[in-house]
């Protein structure tokens, strides 16, 4: 399935990122890093911060912001973001639209479900148990890009919830919303689905990237793909 969704393969893993697949969590967060931003003089908005900062990891967002502004935000900065963003979730998480539903029609298919995200371990726990999604996903699969040291784009958190499946990565396919997440996808070498409603397709674009629009599209589309691999 090198990279591809094919008959030739053996689609066996599904991993989700997090962050505007499964939880509605990038308003208040980019409202949160932009608030931050202009108190250390970078005028930006929070749409403007999503623009900017949507799938990358804290420690990203810092160095972005500290070369913007010629400051220095501390060496607690990303400690301080992380426990606001942990409280703020509690709060605020929300279901990205239709993926309660696309996640029972998902287990339906006998599609094992893994997380790979660029946020902590501790505030994905936080996010899926304010929208109630903890019953798919135990503390086994969920994976931190954030906490592993190495986020996205490198492509880590991604091979290493293949191995925690016992897969390879061309019997995995990744949903994403973010290049970020995409180019993580891409360099491990898996088939990627991209929810992505409007605006362009990722520029890093490959035979292995399909998109989708809403997330009610996902689950025939993944039926349709085991269904051809039966031919």
């Amino acid at each position: 399935m090198s990279h591809a969704l094919d008959p030739a393969g053996q689609l066996r893993l599904v991993i989700f990122d997090c962050d505007g697949v499964l939880v509605d969590s990038e308003g208040p967060s980019n409202n949160l890093l932009a608030e931050v931003a202009r108190q250390n003089g970078v005028r930006i908005s929070g749409e403007e911060a999503f623009e900017r900062f949507a799938g990358k990891a804290l420690s990203q967002v810092q160095q972005e912001l500290e070369s913007e502004s010629g400051k220095s935000l501390g060496d607690d900065y990303v400690q301080r973001m992380q426990s606001r963003l942990v409280q703020l979730m509690r709060e605020e998480a929300e279901p990205i639209d239709g993926a309660g539903s696309m996640l029972q029609a998902v287990r339906a298919l006998g599609l094992p479900v893994r997380v790979g995200s660029n946020s902590s371990v501790e505030e994905m726990e936080a996010k899926f148990e304010r929208v109630g999604f903890e019953q798919h996903f135990s503390a086994d699969r969920i994976h931190s890009a954030r906490d592993m040291g190495r986020p996205k784009p490198d492509p880590h958190v991604y091979l290493h919830a293949a191995r925690m499946e016992g897969v390879t990565p061309s019997e995995c396919v990744v949903i994403e919303d973010s290049d970020t997440g995409v180019a993580a996808a891409h360099e491990a070498g898996m088939a990627c689905i991209l929810l992505r409603a409007e605006g362009p397709t990722s520029p890093r674009n490959w035979p292995g990237l399909v998109r989708i629009r809403h997330l009610d599209e996902l689950a025939p589309y993944l039926r349709g793909v085991l269904e051809r691999q039966k031919l």
